[in-house]
Parts: C-alpha cells; structure tokens; sequence
C-alpha cells in the first residue's frame, strides 16, 4: 500500500515545510506542482522531494491538481494545501487509516477538515472533504476555483482530521477574479454561483452577489449550497440596510433542511440589533439544540452551537434585567472557554454589576 501526498503551491516559503514536516512522515511519495513561486517555496519542496514540477498558471485550480495527480504513482492520492498541517492526533490514526484502505478498498475516504484553530484551540469551523483517492478509480478535479472531486465509487468516512491554519499572504481579489473570467466563458454550476456570490459579497459588491445568488436560489442546487446561499444573501441585504429581506433570506433556508445552528444565531442576533431580547433568545437557545451537521457536507461552526449563543444570551438576559440568567450563561462561557475576550471582560462586568 503506497500513499502519494500531492500538492499544489505557490510562493509558500512561510508555511511549506510546517505543512510537509507534519506529512512526509506518514507518506511514502510527496509529488508538488509549483505554478510559478518566485520565493523559495521550489527550494523548501527539494528539501522534502525530488518530484516537484513547474505547472503554468492558467487560473485554473483543478487543472493544476489534476497535474499533480497526474504524476503520482501511489495506490492512493492524498492532498493537501501548503498552509495545512496533520496534527499529532491524526498523524497517530495513520496506520488504522492505511489498514481500511487495504481491507476496504474505498475509491473515497472522505475526512475532517478544522479551518483556525480560535479561541482554546478549538477550530472555527469543521467540514468533511474528499482527502484520499484510490488512482486505479481516476479521480478528477473540476472547477477552476473552489475544486473538488464528485463523490463516485465506494465513499466511507474516517477520523483522520486535517487543520487548515492559513497564512500570512494576501490573495485580495484573486478568487473573485476567477469567477468573473469563468462566468464570462460558461454558464456556471448552482454550487460555483453559491461560492461565486460568497467571493462577490466578500469584497463589497452586494447587489451582484444579490443576483448571482437568487439565480443559484432559483434552480436545483444540492441542500448545503442552498442554504449557505441563504446565509450570505442575508448578509448582503443587511449590509445594504435592507433587514427585512435578511430576515426572509434566513427563513428560506428552512426550505431546504432544517435549522442550522449558524442560521439560528444570525437570526437572534438581528433581533439583538433591534433590542428585541425576547425574540433574540427564543432563536439564540434554539441554536443550541441544533445538530452538527458536518458530516453531511456543512460547513460547521462549533461555536454556534455553544460559545456564541451563550455569550448572546448573556447580554440578552442583562438586557431584560435578569442578572441571575445572564450569571448561568456566563458560568457555561467560562466552561467552554474561560479565555475569550468577550468572557473575560463578562466576568469582571458581572462582577461589579
């Protein structure tokens, strides 16, 4: 059983060797398609492997990973980016992972995949991604920005996590760029106008983020999407001033499945804004009932299903002028994560209140 880690980089000399120190361990081929560093990431990459290639850039992200699939020679595909790390927890379930491959055969193994961590090392969101791919399946990329591999075969899930720490390098409105080409070349997919609304919103171009997501909103779109589509369309309307149409935006997601725990926030935090405590709460505690939902594909923010409605709920309680409310929400605040600014500076108001 032979695992290649194939990646794609350019100018990463901040953070390769942080991302391959924790990889090269665990793999037994590392292929890297460099399209175009002018730093010392191709340098870094030498340090870790002889099979590094230059790939021309050509706004195209799948193109340049099915390259570096392209030249891997594993029984399995597995990728990751440069500003990722495995941490010591995973690194630890390779060999149960590489045991399933052999038993199971799977053509997908779909992982968990941590963006930050923020506070108390906790991850600011969870969602599961495809991470290792039998090459004998032909596994390819598709799409030119925010790619992915359609899930086909046989899919099973594992533990195996994978932290996605960033970087200090600016992209600005490279992503956004991509789009605007693409959607000139060809009509766009329902999943690349949820994200091509996302990148509009981003830097500022409401109105356009507006229409590009009413349109995915109007067609066939898988339930994640929709309802991510849901959650920035309201975010456009309220930085326009137009509340009433955030408030329809978040609703309408429960069209396509149920209460997501970042949809309830949102809403309870509009009623915040407006000093309706009572209603703010109703949907604050709502949230913390909701079920994770990362395993079907969400982009799960833990906190929304703890921390953040807590610590809203705190202020809500304050508000309405019931101190002993606002003191148990803060309490379960110091449980989950007693160093947090806002809990903090809860804890020392509380006091003297």
């Amino acid at each position: 059983m032979k695992i290649s880690l194939c990646m794609i980089v350019k100018d990463e000399e901040e953070v390769l060797a942080r991302c391959l120190e924790s990889a090269a361990p665990l793999v037994d081929e590392i292929v890297i398609a460099d399209t175009g560093s002018a730093d010392r990431t191709a340098e870094i990459a030498h340090e870790y492997t002889d099979n590094v290639y230059p790939f021309a850039w050509i706004d195209d992200f799948a193109a340049a990973r099915n390259f570096a699939f392209s030249k891997a020679s594993g029984d399995y595909l597995f990728w990751l980016d440069a500003d990722d790390v495995i941490p010591a927890e995973s690194a630890a379930l390779f060999p149960a992972l590489k045991k399933q491959l052999e038993e199971e055969a799977p053509d997908m193994v779909m992982c968990p995949y941590d963006m930050g961590p923020v506070h108390d090392e906790k991850p600011a969101c969870t969602f599961f991604r495809e991470r290792f791919l039998r090459r004998e399946a032909g596994p390819v990329w598709k799409g030119r920005i925010h790619e992915c591999i359609v899930p086909n075969g046989k899919v099973v899930k594992n533990p195996f996590r994978v932290l996605h720490l960033g970087s200090k390098k600016v992209r600005g409105a490279r992503n956004l760029h991509i789009f605007q080409k693409w959607a000139k070349e060809e009509p766009l997919g329902e999943r690349e106008k949820c994200y091509y609304g996302k990148e509009l919103f981003y830097n500022g171009l409401y109105l356009e983020a507006i229409a590009v997501l009413e349109d995915m909103l109007r067609g066939n779109g898988w339930c994640v999407n929709q309802i991510e589509a849901c959650k920035t369309l309201s975010a456009c309307y309220k930085a326009r001033g137009d509340r009433e149409n955030a408030y329809f935006a978040l609703l309408r997601s429960f069209r396509y499945g149920e209460p997501r725990a970042a949809v309830c926030c949102m809403l309870g935090k509009l009623f915040e804004e407006e000093k309706k405590w009572r209603e703010a709460i109703v949907w604050f505690e709502g949230a913390l009932v909701c079920r994770d939902h990362a395993e079907e594909g969400d982009f799960e923010e833990p906190a929304c299903r703890s921390l953040t409605p807590y610590l809203e709920l705190v202020c809500c309680f304050y508000a309405l002028g019931d101190r002993e409310r606002a003191k148990f929400f803060h309490k379960k605040t110091e449980e989950l994560a007693p160093s947090h600014p806002s809990v903090v500076y809860n804890k020392q108001f509380l006091s003297e209140a």
